[in-house]
């Protein structure tokens, strides 16, 4: 089914304010997004490649409010995916988030977001952030099925009729809607639906070399660590990749 759809291209449509940018070959989405932005581009641009395997996007986004504000709109971009998973896969299909990003589908990770900016220091407003999608479609390395008890993908999870491109597409048009909702009414509604979709609250988890219990998130999305007696705050700003994305 997936060779099917790839048989004939479908142009994508994305909402106003969206630019679709489609790239080929070894080009990195996320890389040319980050290098569109350093040189000036517009907010808005989506910049994609999907081949039969993977899905991977970028968007471009010119913060008006200081960096650690401003990554908000990674949990956009998350909670925006599972919204467009919710519209076009299986009803028993669920997906879910690790803090650090990661993409679950029925429990197996099956991707992740990332993000750079312009600046990390967390009370200047940067140039640009760019947030970046990669998804599997069909599993990933080699092996037999089963050596990766925790990796999946939308064809093991019966999601191999989803179109790529009209995932992206919603994708983008849920992550519009969130914005929106964040500029209007700030971020309360975006907050109680990613905690929902959470993944290992309560559990320990491991961040960096650190260790410990994942008891939750502040106002600004940033994860609550226990350990022993003491909680510690890493703010969302701490998972840019800048400089690691050549």
């Amino acid at each position: 089914m997936i060779d099917d759809i790839f048989e004939a291209p479908m142009p994508a449509s994305f909402p106003p304010l969206f630019t679709g940018e489609a790239v080929s070959g070894s080009t990195d989405p996320f890389a040319k997004a980050c290098a569109q932005a350093m040189i000036g581009c517009d907010a808005g641009l989506l910049v994609h490649s999907i081949t039969p395997d993977q899905i991977n996007a970028a968007i471009v986004f010119a913060p008006e409010t200081p960096l650690e504000e401003a990554m908000v709109a990674m949990i956009a971009c998350g909670v925006g995916f599972q919204n467009a998973m919710g519209a076009l896969a299986p009803p028993e299909v669920g997906v879910h988030f690790g803090w650090q990003g990661e993409i679950y589908v029925n429990g197996g990770r099956a991707g992740r977001l990332r993000a750079a900016a312009a600046s990390t220091a967390p009370a200047q407003i940067p140039d640009w952030l760019v947030v970046g999608l990669e998804l599997d479609l069909l599993p990933q390395g080699e092996g037999e099925t089963g050596e990766h008890p925790n990796e999946t993908c939308l064809m093991m999870e019966g999601c191999g009729d989803i179109s790529p491109i009209r995932l992206l597409e919603s994708w983008s048009r849920h992550t519009l809607v969130w914005l929106n909702d964040i500029e209007n009414d700030g971020p309360r509604a975006l907050h109680e639906q990613w905690r929902g979709l959470a993944k290992g609250l309560g559990e320990e988890i491991t961040f960096g070399k650190e260790t410990g219990t994942f008891v939750g998130i502040d106002e600004a999305f940033g994860l609550l660590l226990k350990q022993g007696a003491d909680t510690r705050l890493h703010p969302l700003s701490s998972l840019l990749e800048n400089g690691e994305i050549a």
